[in-house]
């Protein structure tokens, strides 16, 4: 379990009394031996600045390289002092901020975050949201109105302990406290575990990257190496660097927090998959479609399509043809156009949210091939058949048994080598991450449809032929790289 380290300017003045809790000066935690260990510190940085080269700044970035855990991490502190990041998080929570911030008479509001909470409860959504963004100890976001009544972040910085106001230390040391009260992470057992990882998950998404069987053989198959696992959810943000990896169970996408959690484990030097830029590449179609072209790999007939010439694509491709949306995945944004009225209502509703529509020629076939890849070797490959007179594996449109068609997995020696080939190479070109390649097979060639991230692992369908030992796989990549992580510190 994890120690707390409270690291302050001068321990004389720090005004909370927080037992239990190792207070200590920045100059000793940068300076003493004893500190220099890899002991399993939660630091805490309560330093006044975070200005780049301060000593605040160096406590974190030590922190960082001793393996212990920065609470700010450099990468936030750099976070905090971006206005493009500051931009950009405004907008992923101008719902939150609208739905907070709507009683309010004034135009501009400044909101004090104390470990992620505020003194009045009505705006504990919105302080969680922005903490798990910005995880720091004590924060201070400035909010304005425009004249359409939309709230927007302006700014969001740190808060000195010197800052703090006689009427909100009371409010502060209750919610560090509580804080502190709350493991970092609590073992199942009394086990001496080399390393922790997180699972992202989501328990109500309606099909997972993986189920629930699978996430207890991925448990068992990590415990076995000595690696601790946790399964945490999106609101898990601000504690992502209590653990030395990151394994994504959730279906990605770039507008999301799955995104935001993968870009900051490798921006802390954690292990990820599935990282950041497999994501960026796989969820966008034009991408994958011009990739593939470039590098002479077999695909269906494809088009970009934009308003200049979407009424001309039907000539080119031919009808019925294949319409997807660029941020498609698992057959979700993807349609069948069965004739010229069809294609045009449905390319006109997809170009009022993207200047840029995927088309492709339809090639039906009774089932999709899947290889399963990771660092360029196979993992399984199997065949998933099309759902119950459907023409995807996935029928969206219906619910129960129907909705997705039968699969099987082969031994991958069985598989066609054509299959595999092609397979292996689309994957080569996006990374040396975990993908999941979709082809079909065309008068005996094989034809790359996608490549996905973050490709579905069941227990009963992909695990089949190799049962635990895909796992085991998967998890030896997991302990090797975090290996070389703490060797590399």
């Amino acid at each position: 379990m994890n120690s707390f380290l409270l690291v302050v300017d001068n321990p004389d003045r720090w005004p909370l009394d927080l037992p239990g809790v190792e207070l200590v000066s920045a100059r000793k935690y940068l300076s003493d031996p004893a500190y220099a260990v890899p002991k399993r510190y939660k630091v805490i940085n309560m330093c006044r600045s975070y200005r780049y080269q301060s000593v605040g700044y160096y406590v974190s970035l030590l922190a960082g390289a001793r393996a212990h855990r920065p609470l700010p991490s450099v990468s936030t502190m750099l976070d905090l002092k971006s206005q493009s990041i500051v931009r950009t998080v405004g907008s992923e929570i101008e719902t939150l901020m609208g739905q907070a911030l709507k009683p309010l008479q004034s135009d501009r509001f400044t909101l004090s975050i104390y470990f992620g909470q505020n003194m009045a409860r009505r705006y504990e959504r919105l302080c969680r949201a922005l903490y798990n963004l910005f995880p720091a100890p004590l924060l201070r976001a400035q909010f304005s109105r425009d004249a359409q009544q939309r709230w927007a972040l302006v700014n969001i910085s740190p808060i000195a302990s010197s800052e703090l106001g006689e009427d909100h230390r009371q409010f502060v040391q209750e919610a560090a406290r509580n804080y502190f009260s709350k493991p970092v992470y609590v073992r199942k057992s009394r086990k001496a575990y080399r390393f922790d990882l997180a699972i992202l998950v989501d328990p109500k998404e309606p099909n997972p990257p993986s189920n629930e069987k699978a996430l207890k053989l991925f448990e068992k198959a990590a415990d076995s190496l000595g690696i601790a696992v946790e399964f945490i959810g999106p609101d898990d943000y601000g504690r992502l660097t209590a653990f030395d990896g990151l394994f994504i169970r959730q279906t990605t996408a770039v507008d999301h927090h799955t995104y935001r959690f993968a870009r900051r484990a490798e921006a802390e030097n954690m292990v990820v998959i599935d990282d950041p830029l497999s994501i960026l590449r796989c969820a966008n179609k034009v991408f994958l479609a011009e990739m593939l072209q470039r590098h002479n790999v077999p695909a269906p007939r494809t088009c970009i399509i934009h308003r200049d010439n979407y009424k001309s694509i039907p000539e080119q491709l031919g009808l019925p043809l294949i319409l997807k949306q660029p941020d498609s995945a698992f057959s979700h944004g993807v349609v069948k156009a069965s004739d010229p009225a069809d294609y045009l209502s449905k390319v006109e509703g997809f170009l009022k949210d993207s200047d840029l529509v995927i088309g492709q020629e339809f090639r039906p076939t009774d089932f999709d091939w899947r290889v399963g890849i990771l660092e360029g070797k196979v993992l399984y490959v199997c065949r998933y058949y099309m759902a119950r007179g459907h023409w995807q594996i996935y029928n969206h449109s219906k619910k129960g048994r129907d909705s997705t068609g039968n699969a099987d997995t082969l031994e991958i020696a069985d598989a066609p080598s054509a299959i595999v080939e092609a397979a292996t190479k689309a994957a080569a070109l996006i990374g040396n991450g975990l993908y999941g390649v979709d082809l079909k097979e065309v008068d005996g060639k094989p034809v790359v449809i996608e490549i996905n991230d973050n490709p579905s692992i069941d227990a009963g369908v992909e695990d089949d032929v190799a049962h635990d030992q895909l796992y085991e796989t998967i998890m030896r990549v997991f302990l090797r790289r975090m290996e070389a992580k703490r060797e590399s510190r």
